[in-house]
């Protein structure tokens, strides 16, 4: 134990010559003095704690194109968080696009429902125009996708 009563100081020199500043041990050594593998072998452990993660087989991401398929992808993301396979900051990271991904499909979805609307629209006031011929086309929204609920 660290001798804080008395100020004692390890009697041992750092690597730049001057003498080390940590609390002695009864041995008159801090703790890393008297067990210098113990540096090495904590030093290594923290290391591969904090190791980047390198993803074993470099296989073609996800097509995310529809809402279902961002939602595949955030439950699969959850799981890999859960299991370790992936950190919580990446994964947060990644949800983040995924959010920004699904309102970009949203968007999409709208704009294209509503130039279809106008287009039918448009095809409507010009068969009023002719005089309502019955091959004009009728304003029936049937045929419209609804969008994919997540």
């Amino acid at each position: 134990m660290p001798n804080k009563q008395n100020g004692t100081r390890c009697k041992s020199r750092s690597n730049e010559g001057k003498a080390c500043r940590a609390f002695a041990t009864e041995s008159g050594l801090c703790f890393f003095h008297g067990n210098p593998n113990k540096a090495r072998e904590l030093g290594r452990i923290g290391g591969r704690k904090n190791r980047h993660a390198v993803p074993e087989a470099t296989a073609a991401p996800p097509l995310l194109d529809t809402a279902l398929a961002v939602r595949q992808t955030n439950a699969r993301l959850i799981e890999d968080v859960i299991s370790g396979r992936i950190s919580p900051r990446i994964a947060s990271g990644l949800a983040a696009l995924l959010s920004l991904q699904l309102r970009a499909i949203e968007t999409t979805d709208l704009e294209r429902r509503l130039a279809k609307l106008e287009q039918l629209r448009a095809e409507a006031d010009t068969a009023e125009g002719l005089g309502g011929r019955k091959d004009a086309p009728s304003l029936d929204f049937g045929d419209l996708p609804m969008p994919e609920s997540s």
